[in-house]
C-alpha cells in the first residue's frame, strides 16, 4: 500500500509540474492590442507540445516548450472586437475567455497617478461611480511590489470596469481610458502599476542608474521612507518587468514630486527610464506625462525647476506633456483633487498624436525663443498657432531682468501672437521669467484655453535653500 501511494504521489506531481501555468496578465477578460504581433507565453514541462487557439479567427498555432520549461508564441490579432476565446491544451486545457482585442496602455507614476475614489477630497470618482459600468473598459491593477531582480509575473488580474473595480483603480488612469474608449469606440486596456511617493530612480532598470555618475550621485541622495521604496530597480523589478511581453500602444505617466531635490538630474533620469521601457518592450512606443503641480515645497525653487526638467524632456521623440497649473485649488496640497481633467488632457495628447485624431489646441504653449527691441522683450511661442489670451486684466506673474540679474515685476501684452514684456526698470533686458516659482499659477493660455507652461528665457543658478 506504502510504495503503491508514493508511486500514485510522485505521478500526480509530475502531473502537477507539467500542467500548462500561464502569467497573471494573460487571463479571461484581458484586452490584447489590436492589429499587432502580441504575445502569449507560460511554463510548461520541457518538450511539451502547447496548441493555442484563437476564436476571431479560429486557427490554431503550437509551440513547443524549451528546456528551460517556458514557451512563448507571437500571434497577430484583426482589428478591435470581441469577446473572444483562446484555447491552450497540453497535458491539461485552459480556456480564456471575455478576451477583447482595443488599445492597451500603462498608467504609472507616484501618488497622483495612483490617487483613487480611497483617497481624501476624491470628488470625480464619487459622481462616476453610479455610472461606471464600462465592458468594454478592463483594468488590471498591479499591487505595490518590489524585487532585487526582475520578475516574470505578479499578482493581478484582469477585470471589467465597473462601480466596484474603479474603487481601487487609478483615477486619472481611468478618465483618460474613458474618453479613449468614447472617442476611438475600441476596448481599452488599462495596466496600472503606481505606488505614492516612489522617486523614479526605483522604476528604472538599476544598471541604467548606476552605469551614469550622475544618476548614481543623485540616487544616493535619496532618503529611506517606510512607505516607499527608493532603490533603484525596485518597482520597475517587481511591477513593470512582469508585463514587458505584453504589447501595449503607449505608456502615461504622473510622477516628480519626489525628485524635487535632485531635479538636477531629472531630465537625465527620466529620459533615460523611458528609452529602458522602450527597450525592454521592444517598442517606441508614444509616452505621455503630467507636469507637476504647483505645491509648496519646503526648499526654494525645487518644484518648478524639476517642472523645468521635465520640459526638457521633450526632446526625447515619441513623448509630449500636460501642463496643469491651472487645475490645482490648494498649494498646500501636493494631491490636486482633480483628475478627471487631467486624464482628459492626456487623453487629448493620446487621440491627436498616436490615433491622429484632428483636435485643435490639445498642446499647451511651450516657450520658443526670446528676441529683444529696444527695452522690450519679446517673447514666441510653440503650440499657439491661434495666439495667446489672458485671464484678467494684466498678465502674471512675469519678471524682466537686464545683466545685472535683478528682477523685475514685468508689465506685457500679446501682440501678433507674441508676449511683449518690459519695465522702467529695465532698460536693456537680458531675461524673461514667467510663473516660475514653486506655487506660481499664471493667467496667460492658448485661445483654445490650455495654460501656458512656465518657463524662463535664462540658466542663471537659483536659491534652493530651505523655506
Amino acid at each position: 500500500m506504502k510504495k503503491g501511494l508514493l508511486f500514485l504521489l510522485i505521478v500526480l506531481s509530475i502531473s502537477a509540474h507539467a500542467r500548462i501555468i500561464l502569467p497573471a496578465v494573460i487571463s479571461s477578460n484581458m484586452v490584447l492590442q489590436q492589429q499587432s504581433p502580441v504575445k502569449l507565453w507560460g511554463w510548461a514541462n520541457p518538450g511539451e507540445k502547447i496548441f493555442i487557439t484563437t476564436s476571431w479567427n479560429n486557427q490554431t498555432d503550437s509551440v513547443v516548450t524549451t528546456g528551460n520549461a517556458n514557451w512563448q508564441l507571437v500571434l497577430h490579432t484583426p482589428k478591435a472586437g470581441g469577446p473572444y476565446t483562446i484555447t491552450l491544451k497540453g497535458s491539461n486545457m485552459i480556456v480564456l475567455d471575455n478576451v477583447l482585442l482595443g488599445e492597451v496602455w500603462v498608467c504609472s507614476g507616484q501618488s497622483n497617478m495612483e490617487f483613487n475614489y480611497y483617497y481624501a477630497g476624491q470628488k470625480d470618482i464619487t459622481v462616476e461611480l453610479p455610472i461606471a459600468n464600462h465592458p468594454n473598459i478592463r483594468f488590471f491593477n498591479i499591487p505595490k511590489t518590489t524585487s532585487a531582480y526582475p520578475q516574470d509575473d505578479c499578482r493581478a488580474q484582469w477585470v471589467n470596469c465597473d462601480s466596484n473595480t474603479l474603487k481601487n483603480f487609478s483615477a486619472v488612469g481611468y478618465f483618460f481610458g474613458k474618453k479613449l474608449q468614447q472617442d476611438l469606440n475600441v476596448p481599452i486596456g488599462l495596466v496600472n502599476a503606481s505606488w505614492g511617493g516612489t522617486p523614479a530612480e526605483a522604476w528604472t532598470p538599476a544598471e541604467r542608474v548606476y552605469e551614469s555618475d550622475i544618476l548614481k550621485q543623485a540616487a544616493a541622495k535619496q532618503k529611506q521612507n517606510p512607505w516607499w521604496p527608493i532603490t533603484p530597480g525596485y518597482t520597475y523589478n517587481g511591477m513593470i518587468a512582469p508585463i514587458t511581453n505584453y504589447t501595449i500602444a503607449g505608456a502615461i505617466w504622473y510622477q516628480g514630486e519626489s525628485n524635487t531635490n535632485t531635479y538636477a538630474a531629472y531630465s537625465d533620469l527620466f529620459t533615460t527610464m523611458i528609452s529602458a521601457w522602450r527597450k525592454q518592450w521592444d517598442k517606441d512606443f508614444p509616452f505621455y506625462y503630467v507636469q507637476i503641480a504647483p505645491y509648496k515645497y519646503g526648499n526654494k525653487n525645487v518644484g518648478i525647476l524639476l517642472r523645468e526638467q521635465q520640459t526638457k524632456s521633450l526632446s526625447l521623440p515619441g513623448v509630449d506633456m500636460a501642463v496643469i497649473t491651472d487645475l490645482v485649488a490648494d498649494t498646500n496640497n501636493i494631491h490636486p483633487p482633480d483628475k478627471h481633467d487631467v486624464g482628459m488632457r492626456l487623453a487629448d495628447l493620446a487621440l491627436a498624436e498616436t490615433y491622429h485624431q484632428n483636435l485643435a489646441g490639445y498642446h499647451s504653449p511651450m516657450y520658443k525663443s526670446l528676441a529683444v527691441d529696444g527695452n522690450k522683450a519679446i517673447i514666441t511661442f510653440d503650440n499657439a498657432p491661434n495666439g495667446l489670451m489672458v485671464k484678467g486684466k494684466s498678465i502674471t506673474p512675469i519678471y524682466i531682468a537686464g545683466e545685472d540679474k535683478v528682477f523685475y515685476p514685468a508689465e506685457a501684452k500679446i501682440k501678433n501672437g507674441q508676449l511683449i514684456v518690459w519695465s522702467k526698470q529695465v532698460k536693456h533686458p537680458v531675461a524673461v521669467r514667467y510663473a516660475f516659482s514653486n506655487t506660481a499659477m499664471g493667467n496667460l493660455y492658448s485661445k483654445e484655453g490650455l495654460p501656458v507652461s512656465p518657463f524662463r528665457t535664462d540658466d542663471w543658478p537659483m536659491d534652493t535653500s530651505a523655506l
